[in-house]
């Protein structure tokens, strides 16, 4: 954009001939109020505005890890800020209308909070920022509906910054007005979104400073590292934003906000645990096997991390199950609609991630955590057969269908019988009574359709539609019915193709060789004899016979 901002000055310059000299020598201009014969000369002014604010933007981004930036940034905005008083003053001019004099007011205000947010002074940002959104809200009123969006939609840009300044100043009520303009953001993402994560972020991140332990199945572990301490103090909160989601759109990008902060936590609680190998070790020695405090904090994010993906699978399973229910009451045409497979993928994913809950370090030997993770583990088990069973309902397996039923009731019962003290913490799962409930009006209505299946008189298809198995190469004379034609295993021919006898090659046997006389050799045999050492000698001084 700040490229944009000064291909877009050189080209007004260029159109109204306003030159600051030439290539040799810099000659300053003002646009003045005896030269507005053209509005043109305001976006000049415009758009030096917002060229400072987007390098002062970029520059934002940069001082995250280059923190000399940030007194840069703060000139930007300065420069900007200057701009911007200089637009508000020529638009006092009689030549303009009162609408841009309102939104040159509006403009000043804006840019004059954004430089006192960065400054951290409070108080007088929230001014600014009030008397922009006034501003803006009176323009909406006063407009058409298309014109009121895009002011609205400034009014809502704002607003986060004002509670923002607000909880600084002392409203304590503020963070969670912030975290109800996130809800209302809903699935979206945007600059609005992002901006609302930064508030909060930076909100949470002045809480972190007072918190300095956390306390999980009864032990208590120091917490030194900042974004763990940011983390954790906002969990409640997206716990709660997650409750109160109000689609399935908006819960996913929440689970999917809270997972994102989670594994950055994992990852500043590893870098702290590289150095600390040896260390670790020694005190595993000593503590008789109890792990260290970094460690077993590793331990409790990581259990974070995973309850909160089997929380969004069992989400998603929720909203599959709705969908199947649905297609069910109304077999109608269009996208894919899910599939029973679509089900037992994701409890085949929780189960997975229940299995790795049990190995964490610090939590082998608490038989209360193990035996909670042992029932969850039963109970997505009876609901991941429940569903392998329904698979093999459609194809019409009654005995496998019936088989898996019986062991979802099993599981069922085990967790039932089991569950005794543990109760609260089976209160979160999907309740086993229903799925028994379910589970015995689908065996009397598999067991009816089984029956009427081995009674069925319409055993015998019409020729039209029996399957021989043969390659459509070899029953081009027959009609038949085939939908594997068009599958992606169609039959067409053979392949590779079966061996056939062919004629081998004919051996060949020399029967006249035991019958020809050969001609006498004994005449060459004795002029070779006489051949020896003196025709040797003669062939070496060249005498030729």
């Amino acid at each position: 954009f700040r490229g944009y901002c000064s291909r877009r000055l050189r080209r007004l310059r260029k159109t109204l001939n306003f030159k600051m000299g030439n290539r040799h020598k810099f000659t300053g201009k003002k646009v003045t109020e005896e030269i507005l014969s053209d509005n043109r000369y305001l976006l000049l002014i415009l758009m030096d505005a917002e060229r400072a604010w987007s390098y002062a933007m970029q520059l934002k981004q940069e001082a995250n890890t280059e923190p000399r930036k940030r007194f840069h940034l703060l000139s930007r905005l300065r420069k900007a800020v200057k701009h911007a008083e200089e637009l508000e003053r020529l638009c006092e001019s009689n030549r303009v209308d009162a609408k841009t004099k309102l939104e040159a007011q509006a403009y000043m205000a804006y840019l004059t909070g954004m430089l006192r947010f960065e400054h951290q002074e409070w108080k007088a940002a929230m001014e600014a920022f009030n008397k922009c959104k006034t501003i803006y809200e009176k323009l909406a009123n006063a407009f058409t509906e298309e014109q009121a969006v895009l002011y609205n939609q400034r009014v809502e840009e704002i607003s986060p910054n004002i509670r923002y300044c607000a909880y600084n100043i002392g409203d304590q009520s503020a963070m969670n007005e912030l975290m109800q303009m996130r809800l209302r953001s809903g699935g979206t993402e945007g600059l609005l979104a992002e901006k609302l994560e930064a508030l909060i972020t930076q909100t949470r991140a002045k809480q972190a400073a007072t918190m300095s332990e956390v306390e999980w199945r009864g032990r208590t572990v120091p917490v030194k590292i900042d974004k763990v301490r940011i983390f954790l103090l906002g969990l409640a909160d997206n716990e709660a934003a997650i409750a109160q989601a109000e689609n399935e759109e908006t819960k996913e990008r929440l689970f999917e906000s809270l997972l994102s902060e989670c594994r950055d936590a994992i990852q500043a609680v590893r870098e702290e645990l590289k150095p600390d190998q040896k260390q670790r070790e020694h005190s595993l020695e000593n503590d008789s096997g109890k792990v260290s405090n970094i460690q077993y904090l590793h331990s409790y994010l990581t259990y974070i991390k995973l309850s909160t993906a089997i929380k969004r699978n069992e989400s998603m399973a929720k909203s599959l199950q709705k969908a199947l229910l649905q297609q069910q009451r109304s077999d109608e045409d269009g996208k894919r609609s899910p599939r029973p497979q679509d089900l037992i993928r994701l409890y085949d994913i929780i189960l997975q991630n229940l299995v790795e809950l049990t190995q964490l370090p610090g939590l082998e030997e608490d038989k209360n955590f193990q035996k909670e993770i042992g029932l969850k583990t039963l109970v997505y088990k009876a609901y991941r057969c429940f569903f392998i069973a329904q698979s093999y309902v459609l194809v019409k397996k009654w005995s496998e269908a019936l088989v898996l039923y019986e062991r979802v009731l099993k599981y069922a019962c085990e967790v039932q019988s089991g569950a005794g003290a543990h109760r609260n913490s089976l209160k979160e799962l999907p309740d086993v009574q229903d799925l028994i409930t379910q589970v015995n009006a689908e065996k009397y209505s598999l067991q009816a359709a089984a029956i009427l299946d081995a009674n069925d008189p319409h055993e015998t298809e019409s020729p039209s539609q029996v399957k021989d198995g043969k390659p459509l190469s070899e029953r081009f004379e027959t009609f038949c019915l085939d939908p594997s034609l068009v599958s992606k295993q169609v039959s067409l021919v053979h392949f590779p193709p079966g061996f056939q006898p062919i004629p081998c090659k004919p051996l060949f046997f020399d029967l006249a060789l035991n019958h020809v006389a050969f001609p006498p050799l004994e005449d060459k045999v004795e002029q070779k004899a006489k051949s020896g050492l003196t025709g040797y000698i003669k062939g070496i001084f060249g005498f030729k016979s």
